[in-house]
């Protein structure tokens, strides 16, 4: 009977345990691995549908900036005067400058300069003839004479753009998780031209202030639908290359922004500001067929269960990319077929305060891009020449800050490539913090411990270090806030990255609403303010080595996933246990220890069994020289 036996009876297992059958690891939770590869990797369908989220980035630069134009503070003279028939002229920076008190000049016989009380006398004025310096002949402040005691009016609008997006990126973020990319892609851009259209008939500018809200809104849920399209589309060696590409194109529309602006200027039967702000809505006309030439994310589908739908476009793709399914050898579309039961499951960002470590990690990224954009704001202003002419003010500081942008664009790409995104992410903070501190620290110092009898040195060295350390830390800091926006879009997972990038944009539009904010209280309180956020440099710097580096590594599709998205030892594993398995001290005399603790008492006994408890690696290297004097000290 005995030789009739299944072979494996005749040699029971080692302990009498059995060994259990594993299943298959499954094959849909990894779409980078499997899925993707299995429907021809990075192929035709995928670049056609990048190139097409690619198109709107340069209309989204335009919208983005259009501040810069529309709300423009003009030059101004006072052509009927209240007290007397001398001429008032109002000189204010354009909003590229960053100072938000004008530098009021009172011009009759003779030239004064008139600041903080002297304002109510300088404003006292009937009519202004406002003159503009920003390519249009007219815009929104000239409109309706936004100047003196309006003049907060204008900062109101600049908030309206801002804190609509704000709004826009953390609802349309758990819409675009809850019920798709797609949905959220269409309604943004059906209702950008509709409010956007409607901003340029407002008829005051309160209505001009609410339908910007409404704008701004909207283009944050256009802006996030296809930023998430764009990385989930990518396979790991792509994603960065594609956003980067995207990047480009939004500083190309503020490198245009000029010219579009010129070419709107003197228009017929009509203001320069409603013509450019049809100019800049109408391309959005184009995006209009996207409703059905792109496709919702497959990404998205497979980590939500849309089984059904996943099926229908996994075909559809793989007819583009050329690849046969049938003879597919993977079985990807085989467990398709066995999971088509399951209903959808959706996640909302709530969820994500369960988890120990990936609410940590897309806090840290919000920080980051709220200290990014807000202490961008400080460098911007501080490079800003106060002597220089209106005109060159305007255009040369707009230039310099897009001249930083493409900058910026062009050292990220080696610099990522180089040392990954949490590497290139540090290097810039620390670059940041560095150049914010000898701003505030350095300029102080010459003025204060040299040069003190050559004034005029002084101020001029005081002027060039300040400019220098504002453009060093205009393109760190933007850098920075590239990076966490999309650090945040790899290691968050699929079924809540819509919520989690929402969150870190929303973050970003709070650093980028610091600017109209210190316009509105006349910089008072500047110092203070990049003080605050130089320290919020160093406090990012420590907490960005918690984070993972994702280089390389496929998205997290489920919360679990994320979850196990940590940082990385920086010992591998076989380091860390010869360094605990290494050990030169001699611990014979704990080997004795169990014989003379069964004659000593119950105390002796006691450590002895405790020492028994610890693992014989653990003890070796860190306990067991204590509990052996532990044992001398009782008696032994």
């Amino acid at each position: 009977m005995a030789a009739g036996r299944p072979e494996a009876q005749d040699h029971p297992p080692e302990n009498g345990f059995t060994p259990l059958e594993h299943p298959a690891p499954r094959l849909l939770p990894h779409i980078d691995g499997s899925v993707l590869p299995s429907l021809g990797g990075f192929g035709k369908h995928q670049k056609q549908l990048v190139v097409l989220t690619w198109i709107p980035a340069l209309f989204i630069g335009f919208s983005q900036f259009s501040d810069y134009f529309l709300l423009a503070q003009p030059n101004g003279t006072c052509v009927q005067p209240l007290a007397n028939d001398s001429n008032w002229t109002v000189t204010s920076p354009p909003v590229t400058a960053t100072s938000g008190a004008p530098a009021l000049q009172l011009k009759g016989n003779g030239t004064g300069e008139g600041h903080g009380d002297d304002s109510a006398l300088l404003c006292a004025c009937k009519e202004w003839r406002l003159e503009l310096q920003t390519g249009l002949s007219q815009n929104v402040v000239t409109k309706w004479n936004l100047v003196c005691d309006s003049a907060w009016k204008v900062h109101i609008a600049k908030f309206s753009l801002l804190v609509g997006s704000i709004f826009g990126y953390l609802v349309m973020g758990v819409m675009a998780d809850w019920f798709g990319r797609h949905p959220v892609l269409i309604l943004s851009v059906l209702f950008m031209l509709v409010f956007g259209l409607s901003v340029a008939f407002s008829v005051n500018v309160t209505m001009f202030s609410t339908l910007r809200f409404f704008e701004g809104f909207c283009l944050a849920g256009l802006a996030l639908s296809l930023y998430v399209l764009r990385i989930e589309l990518c396979l790991p060696g792509w994603r960065f290359s594609m956003t980067m590409v995207a990047s480009f194109l939004m500083v190309g529309g503020q490198l245009l922004m000029p010219g579009v602006a010129a070419l709107c200027r003197n228009w017929p039967n009509r203001d320069d500001w409603q013509v450019l702000q049809i100019v800049i809505i109408s391309p959005f006309v184009l995006m209009l067929p996207y409703v059905w030439i792109f496709p919702e994310s497959l990404r998205w589908l497979l980590a939500t269960q849309h089984y059904r739908r996943s099926k229908a476009m996994m075909l559809r793709i793989a007819r583009k990319n050329q690849v046969d399914m049938t003879t597919e050898p993977s079985g990807v579309l085989t467990e398709l077929e066995q999971e088509l039961h399951k209903k959808p499951q959706r996640t909302c960002i709530v969820k994500m305060m369960s988890t120990r470590n990936l609410w940590k990690n897309i806090v840290v990224l919000c920080v980051n891009s709220l200290t990014g954009y807000g202490i961008h704001h400080c460098f911007a202003r501080s490079m800003m020449d106060p002597e220089a002419q209106p005109t060159a003010l305007c255009h040369a500081d707009y230039y310099t800050m897009a001249g930083i942008a493409v900058a910026t664009c062009l050292a990220l790409c080696p610099a990522v490539g180089l040392m990954g995104r949490r590497g290139g992410l540090l290097t810039f903070m620390i670059i940041t913090a560095l150049a914010s501190l000898l701003q505030l620290g350095l300029l102080n110092l010459i003025g204060k411990y040299s040069l003190r009898h050559d004034t005029v040195l002084r101020d001029t060295l005081n002027r060039k270090f300040s400019v220098a350390f504002s453009i060093i830390g205009m393109f760190s800091s933007h850098a920075v806030s590239i990076l966490s926006i999309f650090f945040c879009a790899e290691i968050t997972p699929t079924v809540i990255r819509g919520g989690g990038l929402g969150l870190v944009l929303a973050s970003a539009g709070f650093g980028m609403l610091t600017a109209p904010i210190m316009e509105l209280h006349n910089q008072k309180g500047y110092f203070l303010h990049h003080v605050i956020f130089a320290c919020c440099t160093l406090l990012c710097i420590i907490c960005l080595l918690l984070l993972p580096e994702p280089r390389g590594q496929p998205l997290p599709e489920s919360l679990a996933d994320g979850e196990t998205f940590t940082r990385q030892t920086l010992l591998h594993p076989g380091e860390q246990h010869l360094l605990l398995a290494k050990s030169d001290r001699d611990y014979s005399r704990v080997h004795d220890t169990p014989l003379h603790l069964s004659a000593t008492g119950g105390a002796t006994v006691a450590a002895a069994t405790a020492l028994a408890a610890v693992p014989a690696s653990y003890a070796l290297a860190t306990g067991g020289e204590v509990i052996g004097n532990s044992a001398i000290a009782n008696g032994v």
